[in-house]
């Protein structure tokens, strides 16, 4: 036995690791800074695979992870079944379930994700989540195979998870050199494929997807996030972090602020907000793969962005409120004596707010000369006289059938590269009413600071899809690039109704 059963390790208050069990050896490994490699991962994962396979077919269900799992005298490990019912408390115990267990423990279908994070950790140290890396990029050495069979495994939703533990011990088998590790019972590994009544989905998995060119069958567009040495300070772990987060571009996460859903995003967008002040730490994240919802401050992947912004935010307060004392300070002590100088200034202040609030600048209150909005499948037509992929660059993926943009395109481009990717699917109709865009358009304050003259004139385009604007497009009457650059930037800030078709809304000052 190992020294891992008196292993102290910092973990939360009130929490211990229970002696012997699998998560002793993990942090005791985790301690030193290794890791087990694959054929000793897999001489664990294929017994426990054949063990867990004969208590279902009992009719056992349990709640699968790295504590129940207790060690033998043959060092073999052993499900507790005491322990099994019980939900984990261990942060990196809680990694191991899958989005049902929620609602208690589970069957077969939940063990295979149980078992797959569980080998996930093992070859890479690291737990299952947003963040998570490809284990190739932990250890380079591990097959593309191998990643395959695990995003089966880790599939979220149970629906297209596969359920048949006897396969799984089959094909982690394979990757064990021959003679070293005891074959399981013969079991057809189709089985992580399809069977009867579901075909397993790996574009649910939650491991990152594979950057193009890669084998295993799980193919999304993608630069893979290189392997850096150990952090050595708060930037580069932060750095690291953003890395690791970028590596998975799908648009996973939604946003609850003022009782409103925002999103979905990727990883990268998800920052940028942040970063922009958008989402605070007490806002919700959902993440659409692990069923997951916390406030912000409470993601371990997201809380050090939010607190960087909130720090950023009381840095500058902290400045402007310093910069009025000392400026209360100097008309303190010189205001008797300058106080025929400061009553000249106060007037001339007083004249050129004036000027610059009735002349040079748009209040709130600015009229809308005419608004428009139309649904690019209904209004666009869905017809391109442009060969189909042109555009692709521009758009991200699809969820739920729609083209996902990025941002930062012009109005038009994003019509363009939306309608080429729907061309093919039919039309449809508007799902966000024209007063509901007004609403945020047409109250003009986003604009207010960009010192716009009373005598110019100003059409804005916004691409709006999932709640933000993807495509903006300003002109001004007479032209000014400056203007046109600063109402846009405030066009982009706004937040919309979200769905996920994109409408095109314009709007004139």
């Amino acid at each position: 036995m190992t020294s891992a059963q008196h292993l102290v390790t910092p973990l939360p208050v009130g929490m211990a690791v229970a002696p012997g069990s699998l998560r002793a050896r993990l942090e005791e490994l985790r301690s030193r800074g290794t890791q087990l490699n694959l054929k000793q991962a897999v001489g664990i994962v294929v017994p426990l695979c054949v063990q867990l396979a004969e208590l279902h077919r009992a009719g056992h269900k349990l709640f699968l992870h790295p504590s129940i799992l207790i060690e033998d005298q043959y060092g073999f490990y052993q499900v507790s079944p005491g322990h099994a019912q019980q939900p984990p408390l261990l942060p990196r115990d809680k990694a191991c379930l899958p989005p049902e267990a929620k609602v208690g423990p589970g069957g077969a279908r939940s063990s295979v994700f149980g078992v797959g994070a569980i080998m996930y950790e093992l070859v890479t140290g690291a737990a299952v989540g947003p963040g998570m890396r490809r284990p190739s990029e932990v250890v380079s050495s591990l097959p593309p195979d191998f990643e395959a069979v695990l995003a089966k495994a880790l599939v979220s939703d149970p629906a297209h998870r596969p359920d048949d533990l006897n396969a799984l011990a089959q094909a982690l088998h394979q990757f064990a050199p021959a003679g070293t590790v005891v074959p399981p019972p013969p079991a057809d590994t189709s089985h992580l494929d399809h069977d009867a009544g579901f075909e397993v989905d790996v574009s649910m998995s939650m491991l990152p997807p594979m950057p193009r060119g890669g084998g295993g069958g799980y193919n999304v567009a993608v630069q893979a996030a290189p392997q850096a040495a150990r952090p050595a300070d708060a930037t580069s772990e932060l750095a690291s972090l953003k890395a690791r987060l970028e590596s998975d571009p799908r648009p996973r996460y939604v946003v609850v602020k003022d009782g409103m859903d925002h999103g979905p995003f990727s990883a990268v967008e998800l920052l940028q907000q942040i970063a922009s002040h958008t989402f605070v730490e007490n806002d919700f994240i959902r993440d659409s793969l692990s069923k997951d919802e916390r406030a912000i401050k409470d993601w371990d992947e997201f809380a050090p962005f939010a607190e960087h912004a909130k720090l950023h935010r009381e840095v500058r307060a902290e400045k402007e409120a310093i910069e009025r004392v000392v400026v209360q300070e100097s008309r303190s002590t010189r205001g008797k004596a300058f106080i025929g100088i400061a009553l000249l200034g106060a007037m001339l202040v007083a004249a050129l707010v004036w000027f610059l609030t009735s002349r040079g600048r748009r209040s709130d209150e600015i009229a809308v000369q005419s608004e428009t909005l139309s649904n690019v499948e209904v209004d666009g037509g869905l017809t391109s006289s442009k060969k189909a992929g042109k555009g692709g660059a521009r758009v991200l993926g699809k969820s739920g059938g729609y083209p996902m943009l990025g941002s930062g395109q012009s109005c038009e481009s994003a019509q363009a590269a939306y309608v080429e990717e729907m061309s093919m699917s039919g039309g449809g109709q508007k799902d966000i009413t024209g007063g509901q865009y007004g609403s945020v358009l047409n109250r003009g304050s986003y604009f207010a600071h960009c010192g716009v003259p009373e005598s110019m004139g100003i059409n804005i385009c916004a691409a709006v899809q999932n709640g933000r604007a993807v495509g903006v497009t300003v002109t001004t009457r007479p032209p000014d690039r400056r203007v046109q650059s600063c109402v846009a930037a405030g066009v982009r800030g706004l937040s919309f109704p979200a769905h996920p078709k994109l409408d095109v809304t314009r709007t004139s000052f």
